[in-house]
């Protein structure tokens, strides 16, 4: 399965499917988070911090643009890319990080970044809807991605998300 769209009635359940999507994680892999504002990117990314065992408060990367965890396993880095465009990407550092196929990295608004990361990676595109409801789009671009969608679906019914 190359996408799957789950629908979330509130922020709980955003973020246990954020925890869901941390339970597949094992190292090596990519994510990009997309949507507007306020759409939830952050929760997710805080919750897969926190469900991956990393004891460092997560905040948004916005002002710093980059965070790293050092963590037993592997490392998590934590990418906001708000605000940049595509000249800029040089000068953070990734080469490093892309280097270490162990490590996990998250990318929040990750469209100016796009041609410089590997095809591998797990696309996930946050759609607000009315209230606190959320649409979650997940794409896969590579076998890699592909697994974590497989293991996701494995708690899907009817497009609800049930944990």
């Amino acid at each position: 399965m190359e996408s799957l769209l789950l629908t979330s009635e509130n922020i709980s359940q955003t973020q246990k499917l954020a925890r869901q999507v941390a339970k597949q994680l094992k190292g090596g892999e990519i994510l990009f988070f997309s949507g507007p504002i306020g759409a939830g990117k952050t929760v997710m990314v805080k919750e897969i911090v926190k469900e991956l065992g990393f004891k460092k408060t997560t905040v948004s990367a916005s002002f710093s643009l980059l965070k790293k965890y050092k963590g037993d396993k592997f490392n998590l880095y934590h990418a906001d890319l708000f605000r940049l465009d595509e000249g800029e990407m040089f000068n953070l550092g990734f080469e490093e990080m892309l280097e270490d196929h162990t490590s996990v990295l998250l990318v929040e608004w990750p469209e100016p970044a796009k041609s410089f990361f590997p095809q591998n990676r797990l696309e996930i595109t946050v759609i607000l809807l009315e209230g606190d409801k959320r649409q979650i789009r997940f794409k896969a671009i590579g076998k890699t991605a592909q697994k974590i969608i497989e293991g996701l679906c494995k708690k899907k019914i009817q497009n609800k998300i049930i944990i």
